[in-house]
């Protein structure tokens, strides 16, 4: 086959197709029609062009980089400089102008800056240059970074900088002066700086709440978690890593003792609230606190004394084990415990607070209880002279309540000396409107008061008054003006109550510890009281109470001495040789004694 076609540029014709078909010497030719269209290419190309923008995206993928490690020049230092910055002087400028009413002090007055300083254990020089370097504390208080609902005492920025720094102490200012605040601040500092990640605070069952509130106030971007529940709910929050601080109780702490103690459980920080809880060493209290495995320990507490040296030696086996010993001279023991101990009284810091006033009741007992009274102790200092050598403490001890509670009410008449004295003083405290708490050893001498003070609506605060329904009775107190009184046992109001809204306290007995009542005491007496706090101390003359106070009065230097660095005496209890001495009774052999020093309390379940 052939095909013709037509020249280029000629016009289009159709294009001859001729096919020869070979065979019995036949050749035959066909012609088919085909159009030819032209391209136009040529001519495109003879026409001027044109230029169009169209948008591009220019970015392109970052260079690839390639590090290359190189060792570091370690600097040779020769010396230190440490320049005052002016912005922290405009710092506190602000915060001052910002300072609530009645918290800021004038400029004359004004305080060195509150600095960090490192603990006496720390060595190496980094270590306390990592302290000594940290900016004062009232900077951090007046930047965005750490916000403070109202601007803390300068003791209480003493008492941070004190915490801080150190992996064992004891933070014990007085009842009312703000140790949680204190506390709860050093956590937050540690666990915004990444010191610290998981952190238990163990306190007593009806502070649980506080400590929540506490947080919320002074902390409120930490989360933190309650451990409670049944014993599966509890195990599942154990071993929780988060959030970053944990609170339980110390019955808690006793029923999950195995899985605290376990290697996988462990604490960058464990506070012990109430700190007081373990001082006896032998304690199962104390066994499971001791063995639960932290890098931190701080202990809180306003009585780290309460009857003997050995109370303070049981709280230092926690923080730092072997430390003290309990034949330890006393000058000897406040050396060694002086740089783990930070004490502070409303008298050393807060000289605006409105004084406490002590007026002692002492009252003479009623013909009746008179009458009881003798027949009572004559009886039973002749059974206890018969008894020999079986004799022991709590024989005598036994002698001493009985004798307190005639004191309070004549078991056959019910007349009491006291409750005269009572409700005269407290028609005059309802009169002015004002509200009073009155404290007793025993639940059975509160009930018998609320049935005889019915008409001021008292309300009850002890150990009968169920968990769930205690805060709901202190904000009845506060908040109701009918209610002026509140009968209240040392057992459970001694710890953790904020009541400074009452400007009565009435002792109606005596506890054995003076410690303890100021626990009691310190209630009503503390931070936010708005006049000065009246206590009244009742007592009865030539009764087995005022043996006792006479004994106490001189028991109350024990703190003094270690915190002074003084001698003085190693108990604020009662010893065995002072109980039987209470009746000039002789001391039996040792054979015939039991051992041990001190006395049981006879407190309240609380």
């Amino acid at each position: 086959m052939r095909i013709e076609s037509c020249t280029k540029g000629q016009r289009p014709r159709p294009i001859a197709v001729t096919s020869w078909y070979h065979g019995a010497d036949e050749s035959r030719s066909q012609s088919l029609q085909v159009k030819l269209f032209a391209a136009g290419w040529k001519a495109g190309l003879r026409r001027r062009g044109s230029v169009q923008l169209v948008p591009a995206d220019w970015q392109s993928p970052p260079p690839q980089v390639v590090s290359i490690p190189l060792e570091a020049q370690r600097p040779h230092c020769q010396g230190f400089r440490f320049v005052r910055d002016e912005s922290w002087q405009s710092t506190a400028d602000s915060q001052q102008a910002s300072a609530p009413e009645g918290r800021h002090t004038d400029r004359s007055e004004r305080r060195p800056a509150t600095r960090i300083r490192p603990p006496g254990d720390v060595i190496k020089l980094q270590d306390r240059l990592y302290y000594v370097l940290q900016p004062p504390l009232e900077s951090l208080a007046g930047s965005s970074a750490m916000r403070f609902p109202f601007e803390p005492f300068p003791y209480q920025f003493d008492g941070v900088a004190f915490l801080y720094p150190r992996y064992a102490a004891i933070l014990a200012d007085e009842m009312g002066l703000g140790k949680t605040m204190q506390a709860i601040t050093a956590i937050r500092m540690l666990v915004r700086s990444g010191e610290v990640s998981r952190v238990l605070i163990i306190c007593p069952k009806p502070l649980v709440t506080n400590w929540v509130k506490e947080f919320g106030m002074w902390a409120a971007e930490i989360p933190l978690a309650v451990v409670e529940g049944n014993q599966a709910k509890r195990d599942w929050q154990w071993q929780q890593p988060y959030p970053p601080v944990q609170i339980a109780n110390y019955e808690l702490l006793v029923r999950d003792r195995e899985l605290l103690e376990s290697e996988q459980m462990h604490f960058d920080l464990v506070v012990l609230d109430e700190a007081q809880r373990i001082k006896n060493f032998s304690s199962t209290t104390s066994e499971v606190a001791r063995g639960i495995s932290r890098s931190r320990n701080w202990a809180l507490t306003g009585t780290p004394i309460e009857n003997s040296l050995a109370d303070l030696v049981g709280i230092f086996e926690f923080l730092v084990p072997g430390h003290l010993h309990v034949d330890m001279p006393v000058r000897q023991m406040a050396e060694r415990a002086s740089d783990y101990i930070l004490r502070r009284t409303k008298e050393m810091v807060l000289k605006d607070l409105p004084p406490r006033l002590y007026r002692d009741a002492d009252l003479s007992l009623s013909d009746d209880q008179l009458a009881s009274y003798q027949i009572a102790e004559r009886d039973g200092v002749v059974q206890l002279a018969e008894m020999g050598q079986q004799i022991t403490i709590h024989h005598v001890f036994q002698l001493v309540l009985r004798l307190k509670q005639i004191c309070n009410f004549d078991p056959v008449s019910g007349a009491s000396v006291k409750l005269d004295r009572l409700d005269a003083d407290l028609e005059e405290v309802a009169a002015s409107g004002k509200k009073a708490i009155v404290f007793s050893q025993w639940v059975g001498t509160l009930e018998r008061l609320r049935d005889k003070l019915c008409r001021f609506e008292p309300l009850e605060y002890h150990g009968k008054v169920p968990m769930r329904k205690r805060d709901g009775v202190i904000e009845k107190f506060k908040e109701d003006p009918r209610h002026r009184v509140m009968l209240m046992s040392y057992g459970a109001g001694s710890v953790g109550l904020n009541l400074q809204f009452c400007e009565y306290v009435f002792l109606f007995d005596r506890w054995w510890n003076p410690a303890v009542e100021d626990q009691a005491i310190n209630r009503a007496h503390r931070i936010g009281v708005a006049g000065p706090v009246t206590v009244t101390r009742m007592l009865c003359l030539e009764t087995i109470e005022e043996r006792i106070q006479q004994v106490l009065a001189e028991k109350r230097q024990l703190f003094d001495a270690i915190l002074s660095r003084t001698s003085g005496p190693e108990s604020m209890g009662f010893s065995q040789q002072e109980i039987f001495g209470l009746f000039d009774l002789k001391m039996p052999s040792p054979e015939g004694a039991t051992a041990g020093s001190g006395v049981a309390t006879g407190r309240d379940p609380r």
